[in-house]
């Protein structure tokens, strides 16, 4: 009868520790996971916003050049001599403009 009871006790300790555990695994995940990636997101979508006529840009598959145009998802890129590209917002990237301003 002890034996039974104390066994009882083991497993509701042995469940509940398990579902702390659990707990801040969850946690853990959300802080070293997602959280730094919604900041990154956060970041990235209020830099190209920010982007002016003129501004030194890359693009995510390394275009360089300086923006002549703006719309409201697209802009055009002029590089070299003159020639112009069309992009969207979304292709530039953030950490490669940033470094390559750094270096000019």
């Amino acid at each position: 009868m002890i034996d039974t009871i104390l066994l009882q006790a083991q497993s509701a300790s042995s469940s509940t520790s398990f579902y702390i555990m659990m707990g801040l695994m969850i946690v853990i995940f959300y802080f070293f996971m997602i959280r730094p990636q919604q900041k990154k997101a956060k970041d990235q979508k209020k830099f190209t916003e920010e982007i002016q006529k003129g501004d030194y840009v890359v693009t995510i598959g390394g275009a360089h050049g300086r923006i002549a145009e703006l719309d409201k998802d697209t802009f055009i890129l002029e590089v070299e001599r003159g020639g112009r590209i069309k992009y969207n917002k979304s292709a530039i990237s953030m950490e490669a403009t940033k470094a390559a301003n750094k270096d000019a």
